[in-house]
């Protein structure tokens, strides 16, 4: 699923419905394992420390989505979490992750 984002500007991760980190992008990897070592298999709740590991197992357990802002390292960054499903099933959890721009960005009202 990830050929297509692997060296997109945007950090792609995705976990299955218990939290296990099943694939990465280039982008992720980069910044989720700055010492080299692989996150894959790994809980997506072992890496967050609370209250986001808290939050994140709330909107695991009730398939929310969790749209918020941050500011790390000097870059403000979009985060956008959201549930996968397969078949109409519960799947998983995706996290997108992109640098918004320091200049303030265009906004389009489309009828």
């Amino acid at each position: 699923m990830l050929k297509y984002f692997d060296e997109a500007d945007i950090s792609v991760t995705i976990c299955d419905k218990e939290g296990k980190i099943i694939e990465m992008n280039q982008q992720s990897r980069q910044v989720n394992c700055p010492d080299g070592r692989d996150l894959i298999g790994f809980n997506v709740l072992d890496c967050h420390p609370e209250p986001a590991r808290s939050l994140l197992q709330k909107m695991m357990t009730e398939e929310l989505k969790h749209v918020y802002t941050i500011d790390k390292r000097g870059k403000k960054k979009l985060i956008y979490q959201i549930p996968w499903y397969q078949d109409g099933e519960y799947a998983g959890f995706i996290e997108l992750s992109m640098i918004l721009p320091d200049e303030p960005m265009q906004h389009y009202v489309r009828k």
